[in-house]
């Protein structure tokens, strides 16, 4: 589906309790793309592990490629229940406890460990797959199995009023518990899926099973835990490693039609509140915000993903040169 230079591998997982997860076989999906020209050799600059967001997966090959042409070796997980590990007959985008997608995590790890031994690694998360990848890295800081962490408008807050944030978090906490395959919202109520695909706005070409347009039914035990991994976060984490957190400039929240400025606006999250709560991650944190950026800022108008990647060169540039910036 990617093209030449590309390999995908199956990751066999455990089976969740009853209820927890999507249902069916657990698998989850890892892509990689070595570093160019570089064969079976170890990357220069090591490798880079790429975790997508809700209603989501990898096909970012523009990505891949900018990371292959500069010595990494690039790699991707479509996390379980997420597309090509999405299993005929399960719930998509559905587990009751983030840390469950912490196995899918650690066997990329394992593998990218077994193929370059010390070299440094990357993780970079995108939105919901950053929420992931902020509690990962806080729950291995003590592993030594990461070197930097990257995140791409990362969900670190519920982009609503207080009543919303407050009573509502309480209200979903309840039915999460009860019945957590409860629908407590109809998919994505945002322009951002007709910003994306070329058959609309955008200029993307992917999967509309994987990934449609209008989003996947948001579920209540699903949202509970997400509630509930943003709480922790809110109370202050101990992630060691640099980071860096990529956001856009502005937020356009509420939209119900598209219009052009949805191309040049986060229209899911609120970037205010990644700003507020990246202290909150650990104590080397670098925000960036990318005036014109879309949700997905790897996605963005062409000028503006140039620049996202050329942020993200420079700061690991200055890591590797043994700088660490703290905003």
């Amino acid at each position: 589906m990617l093209g030449e230079g590309y390999e995908v591998v199956t990751l066999p997982l455990g089976a969740l309790p009853a209820g927890a997860g999507p249902g069916g076989d657990n698998v989850a999906h890892l892509v990689r793309r070595r570093a160019d020209g570089n064969g079976a050799e170890k990357p220069v600059n090591g490798a880079v592990l790429y975790v997508h967001g809700f209603v989501d997966y990898f096909f970012q090959t523009h990505v891949a490629e900018h990371f292959a042409a500069r010595g990494y070796d690039f790699y991707a997980v479509d996390l379980r229940a997420y597309g090509r590990s999405l299993q005929p007959g399960q719930v998509p985008n559905f587990v009751t406890d983030l840390s469950y997608h912490f196995e899918e995590l650690d066997a990329a790890a394992r593998i990218i460990r077994d193929e370059h031994g010390h070299s440094r690694l990357t993780l970079m998360g995108h939105s919901t797959g950053g929420l992931i990848s902020i509690m990962w890295a806080h729950e291995r800081r003590d592993d030594n199995v990461l070197d930097a962490l990257v995140l791409n408008s990362p969900w670190v807050d519920l982009q609503e009023n207080w009543f919303m944030r407050t009573v509502g978090t309480w209200a979903v906490d309840v039915l999460g518990k009860v019945s957590p395959t409860a629908v407590v919202q109809n998919g994505l109520e945002s322009p951002y899926g007709l910003s994306l695909h070329r058959d609309d706005n955008g200029e993307w070409e992917f999967d509309t099973d994987w990934k449609p347009k209008s989003g996947f039914p948001v579920r209540a035990g699903w949202l509970r835990t997400i509630r509930r991994n943003q709480a922790r976060l809110h109370r202050g984490l101990d992630v060691r490693v640099p980071v860096l957190l990529l956001r856009s400039s502005h937020s356009l929240l509420k939209a119900k039609e598209w219009t052009p400025e949805a191309m040049r606006a986060d229209t899911v999250l609120d970037v205010a509140q990644m700003a507020k709560w990246a202290p909150k991650i650990g104590p080397n944190v670098t925000v960036v915000a990318i005036e014109g950026g879309m949700h997905d800022l790897f996605l963005s108008a062409p000028a503006v993903r140039e620049r996202v990647l050329s942020e993200t060169d420079s700061w690991l540039e200055g890591l590797r040169q043994g700088d660490r910036i703290v905003e």
